[in-house]
């Protein structure tokens, strides 16, 4: 069972607050979310209500015996939120991205081993999110956790936010030891594809979700199109698949190895076709050294891109994974022939 993080994008009043509180724990999830402090792209927009939710988050805590998590972004909120009590943290994409704020924030709670989370900052920058972590490990804080939520891009795609799953996966590669959320509100942006956005985090092995939710989503002070209504959230809850990070069965065990072992020959032998491949752009090299030929040929590019997305389209592969395949096949080609003369 994954660990679930659900609630409001904004606190919006305390009746609000109670109503979801009330719902998140008859659900038997133990965190509930709200952001007070709201960084907004545009002046003029719903900012939060600040320190004044802070008491209806301390109230909930005691009333429905969940741990609260807020958003912070500087230390005033982190002194103020602890003041309150606020069981757990969270640092924003847009704060993330920040090492000065992130150190203001890391400072704030040296002494104090919170839990909290760090979101991924809002451009794709590995080591930022992770420089983020160090920072408040450094601190002193232990219980970290890394939430994807997504990063901009100027490109139009199906989500609010590229999810960009390679960046996440070389994360847990690099830090297993530290847990892995999923935002699939902020990635989705649309209510109708949270669902399919948190199974995919599940089937990749991440550790839990946080997910928003509100009474009435389409009349939200922020983000209304990626909340969920409260059925909407029974309804996720209950068709999620939760897959186990290993097998026991001997049987299953042995049959993924033999199928391993086929992979193994398959991209030994993909990477001696791949040398060759190699070789024979360096022979080209040198033959347009010699000719004075540039060594970029758009009208070859072009043609490489239309025979290579027909051919995997024959073949059963998705020509879109073939033509990000060689783009950057031909650019360590023309790296080949122009460095390896």
């Amino acid at each position: 069972m994954p660990f679930i993080i659900a609630g409001p994008c904004a606190a919006e009043s305390k009746e609000q607050v109670n109503d979801l509180a009330a719902l998140i724990s008859s659900l038997n999830i133990k965190v509930f979310r709200a952001g007070i402090w709201k960084p907004r792209t545009r002046p003029n927009q719903f900012e939060g209500l600040g320190t004044t939710a802070l008491s209806w988050l301390a109230e909930v805590q005691k009333t429905y015996g969940l741990e609260a998590i807020i958003e912070v972004a500087n230390a005033k909120h982190v002194e103020e939120a602890l003041e309150a009590g606020i069981a757990r943290l969270w640092v924003g994409a847009r704060t993330t991205v920040n090492p000065f704020s992130v150190q203001e924030i890391a400072d704030a709670l040296k002494g104090v081993d919170i839990p909290v989370l760090v979101k991924n900052p809002v451009n794709p920058d590995l080591s930022l999110w992770i420089g983020a972590l160090e920072r408040l490990n450094q601190a002193g804080i232990t219980q970290l956790a890394a939430c994807h939520r997504g990063f901009s891009g100027f490109s139009k795609i199906r989500f609010r936010n590229h999810p960009n799953w390679e960046i996440p996966l070389e994360f847990r590669r690099l830090h297993p030891e530290i847990p892995l959320f999923c935002d699939p509100s902020h990635i989705a942006g649309k209510r109708s594809l949270i669902p399919e956005v948190a199974q995919k985090a599940l089937d990749l092995g991440y550790e839990g979700l946080m997910v928003e939710v509100h009474p009435l989503p389409e009349k939200a002070l922020s983000d209304s199109a990626q909340q969920l209504s409260p059925n909407e959230l029974i309804h996720l809850l209950e068709h999620l698949v939760f897959r186990n990070p290993s097998v026991d069965n001997l049987q299953v065990q042995e049959k993924l190895q033999q199928l391993r072992d086929e992979i193994d020959e398959i991209d030994r032998a993909f990477l001696e076709l791949l040398a060759e491949r190699m070789k024979v752009s360096r022979r080209i090299g040198s033959l347009k050294e010699e000719n004075l030929i540039s060594y970029y040929q758009y009208q070859r590019w072009n043609e490489i891109l239309e025979n290579r997305s027909f051919w995997a389209e024959m073949s059963g592969v998705d020509p879109e994974f073939i033509r990000k395949l060689f783009e950057l096949i031909h650019l360590e080609s023309i790296n080949q022939q122009s460095e390896g003369l």
